[in-house]
């Protein structure tokens, strides 16, 4: 059919090299250096690899020490290795995740542990998808877990609905770390810097 060949031969869209997006969804604008002392793992549900208003990506290269790993069933033997203890500086891992009651958690007192000894879990996506990868893995649900209590509304003004207490996976990231950490501040530039990203990717929505 005529206009067949011009569909199989479209030009692939340009990624930027830096954050893997495409580049008119590039978000090195909006990358904040931070050295955060407690290590991040984030384990992203693929269906927000994509996601134009994701916040993990944005999250991983801000941090100095941040881990992102992709994927709703992880291999045992690869998991296990990610949520392992360093020997030479993790001694604590902890989920980042809420209390619920079909999957109860221990607890550990991590307030006087230096930030360093911590590795923070992080499962980047949507409640429903994170509660099913939580199910999945036996290795997450017996590590001890952090809930947050926020005394702020969410900045994510994209997000279709959310409550007050929900956050954006940076946000709450950020908000643990900082209690983790005992600095308030260290997190404000790089929330500066999301709040300018969702205003960005508020404008584009609306003007698609």
């Amino acid at each position: 059919m005529p206009g067949d060949g011009l569909a199989l031969n479209a030009p692939r869209r340009l990624l930027c090299a830096r954050c893997d997006r495409p580049q008119s969804a590039c978000i090195c604008t909006w990358i904040t250096p931070t050295a955060n002392e407690a290590r991040v793992l984030i384990l992203q549900h693929p269906l927000e690899v994509k996601q134009a208003k994701g916040s993990a990506r944005l999250l991983q290269l801000s941090l100095q020490h941040a881990e992102l790993q992709v994927g709703e069933t992880f291999d045992p033997d690869n998991l296990h290795s990610w949520l392992a203890a360093d020997e030479t500086r993790t001694s604590h891992t902890i989920l980042l995740y809420p209390a619920h009651p079909d999957l109860p958690a221990p607890t550990v007192d991590v307030s006087k542990a230096h930030p360093s000894q911590i590795k923070l879990v992080v499962l980047d996506g949507t409640w429903r998808k994170s509660l099913k990868m939580l199910h999945l893995h036996p290795a997450l649900q017996v590590l001890p877990r952090m809930a947050l209590s926020p005394d702020a509304p969410s900045r994510y003004l994209i997000r279709k609905a959310h409550r007050p207490d929900q956050l954006s996976t940076l946000e709450a990231t950020c908000m643990a770390l900082a209690e983790l950490e005992h600095a308030p501040d260290r997190y404000t530039p790089l929330l500066t810097a999301f709040s300018s990203f969702v205003s960005d990717r508020l404008h584009h929505s609306q003007h698609a």
